[in-house]
């Protein structure tokens, strides 16, 4: 009996309903033994908390639906702190503990290749969360990274608006171990090439915001404040980085994001970052912990929690989900993140947003 993406997705908001054509109607599941519960051993791999979204939402989120889909199921967790070594040997670690399903979201895409393979050796699933990781993958679960990178360039190049013939750029595009970085990267020059100049581009290992700092300052230096019109940021840990940035050099330019943390959110009320990306992370969640319950139990993933496939770096064609992103701007939020459930007005608007959240008209 399949689990429809429609419910999969149905607390996650309106945002993620692009997908509710592919759904099909939906029944009630039947009743899990305890023996078929106690079979669901479930590894969850996640690649840093740097990046707020992985233990304030994926984690939580993940493991609650596991639980719901089947209460006595177990669950291993595992965060890499950034480090690719750290990962591969969380990966021999669940498969010596008995996991039947990795929950994947790797932090070197290419280097635990040989992981997935070790783990599709020993019969054991994976499901790749969020970054495809090389290797014989079962199932995909993420969001239309190419057009992320899309969002964020038009997002830019309206904010420049004339100024985009009269200066140049900076792009910061991410890690380049991290397969999205790459997908995010190319949407973003479809969109801006042509169109503005980019006169500083870096990529930016492990996603950390104090590298990006530094880059940015590094870049304002060689290009000339007065000449920088705008910042590509390919996510809002690196925008706060680049914020502190130009704030330390007096400028206010454009600022892109993606994930939108709350400190983004709050940056965009004040006007030190002019947009995020919004991948509201529950409906993902939700996807891939059914995707590694049905897997467990040794049933196939239901096509329609696949209406698509990827291709992995080394070739793979996996079954796969790609959710739609959003953009949220100063303008939305009450919309978005609000309305999704992300964060409430309270969190946003402490005392030094307050003004601007009234601006905003969110109080």
């Amino acid at each position: 009996m399949t689990r429809t993406l429609r419910g999969a997705i149905a607390l996650a908001g309106a945002t993620a309903l692009c997908l509710g054509a592919v759904a099909t109607g939906g029944a009630a599941q039947p009743a899990v033994s305890s023996a078929a519960q106690g079979d669901v051993k479930i590894g969850l791999l996640l690649p840093e908390s740097k990046t707020t979204r992985y233990e304030k939402f994926d984690r939580p989120y993940i493991e609650a639906k596991i639980k719901e889909l089947v209460p006595g199921a177990h669950i291993d967790y595992y965060n890499a702190a950034e480090s690719a070594t750290t990962q591969q040997q969380q990966v021999n670690t669940a498969l010596a503990k008995g996991d039947k399903v990795l929950i994947l979201d790797a932090v070197d895409a290419k280097s635990i290749q040989s992981s997935v393979q070790k783990a599709h050796d020993a019969g054991v699933k994976v499901v790749a969360y969020d970054r495809l990781a090389q290797g014989p993958v079962d199932a995909y679960v993420s969001y239309d990274n190419y057009k992320v990178g899309q969002l964020q360039g038009k997002a830019l190049l309206s904010a420049l608006g004339d100024k985009a013939r009269t200066g140049e750029i900076v792009m910061q595009n991410g890690s380049p171990t991290d397969p999205n970085a790459a997908q995010f990267k190319a949407g973003a020059h479809s969109v801006l090439d042509g169109k503005v100049k980019i006169g500083k581009e870096y990529d930016t290992p492990n996603w950390d915001p104090n590298n990006a700092n530094q880059q940015m300052s590094g870049a304002i230096s060689a290009l000339g404040k007065d000449n920088i019109v705008g910042v590509y940021s390919a996510n809002d840990g690196l925008a706060a980085g680049i914020s502190t940035a130009l704030q330390a050099a007096g400028m206010h330019v454009p600022l892109t994001g993606q994930d939108a943390q709350l400190d983004a959110i709050q940056r965009i009320l004040v006007g030190t970052q002019t947009i995020t990306v919004q991948k509201p992370y529950k409906a993902e969640a939700d996807i891939a912990a059914t995707m590694a319950v049905d897997l467990a139990q040794g049933k196939p993933v239901p096509s329609d929690l696949t209406p698509t496939t990827a291709t992995s770096g080394s070739g793979q064609k996996v079954p796969a989900t790609l959710l739609t992103p959003v953009v949220v701007d100063k303008g939305n939020i009450k919309d978005t993140v609000v309305k999704d459930g992300m964060y409430t007005v309270n969190e946003i608007c402490t005392p030094a947003y307050a003004s601007a959240c009234k601006t905003a008209g969110l109080q």
